[in-house]
């Protein structure tokens, strides 16, 4: 379940594009399907480890189009290890919530960007987000967790100050926010209460299927309780 609407980023075959702070490379993933060059970028080795292996097996696997690369590298937010301007389409997928230093990652992403480029930058929504830090501190208190909750205010005004244009914006998984609601409320770390799992079992079903009911409800939630904002900027040429 992808949170950028890749047909909104406007990804296309021949795109080159950047997955910063990829995680597990969800996105990565339907980017290199589109016929795009994606480099999935993190942090964390161990997952870019997975993702590679996750890459070449999509390749064997005939599920990349002909001429599209997949590549992993690892490395710092606040420095990106590329030369300016050279991504058509950047994605940094929930992750500013988690760097101290949230400004300076924004302008480099801002300048590696290419002019007449795009990008979608992905946050919790700030009303599910402070009834998570509300109901359980450890939901975001520990070594590389949450350190702020943004206001869409907040987050645009710091893409415009990068030299952005703020395009649109969205919300997405409303149906994921309750489920942390309950995990918080329960304690963030106690997952096996029957309440939380029961739910979880709806969440996997709609990944796995997305039936057309938590489809449309999801869609009606969204505006409301959203669990993630995302925003959609370009550079100006």
């Amino acid at each position: 379940m992808l949170t950028v609407d890749l047909d909104l980023l406007g990804v296309q075959d021949g795109n080159v594009v950047l997955d910063m702070g990829c995680g597990g490379g969800r996105h990565a993933f339907a980017v290199l399907r589109r016929g795009a060059d994606v480099v999935a970028f993190d942090a964390d080795a161990d997952e870019l480890a997975n993702v590679a292996v996750m890459m070449a097996a999509m390749v064997e696997e005939g599920e990349v189009p002909d001429g599209a690369t997949g590549t992993t590298v690892h490395g710092d937010a606040l420095a990106l290890p590329f030369d300016d301007a050279t991504f058509d389409r950047i994605i940094a997928a929930e992750v500013l919530e988690h760097i101290p230093d949230d400004v300076d990652a924004i302008d480099e992403l801002a300048r590696v960007l290419a002019p007449g480029g795009r990008i979608a930058v992905t946050v919790p929504a700030r009303l599910p987000e402070r009834i998570n830090w509300a109901l359980d501190d450890a939901y975001h208190d520990f070594p590389g967790g949450h350190i702020r909750i943004y206001s869409q205010d907040e987050l645009e005004a710091k893409l415009v100050a990068a030299g952005l244009r703020v395009r649109g914006s969205r919300r997405a998984h409303a149906l994921h926010a309750p489920y942390w609601w309950i995990r918080c409320a329960g304690g963030v770390d106690n997952a096996d209460r029957v309440v939380a799992r029961r739910y979880h079992d709806v969440l996997v079903w709609q990944i796995m299927k997305n039936p057309p009911a938590l489809r449309v409800l999801d869609d009606l939630l969204n505006p409301l309780i959203g669990k993630s904002l995302i925003i959609y900027a370009d550079k100006p040429r």
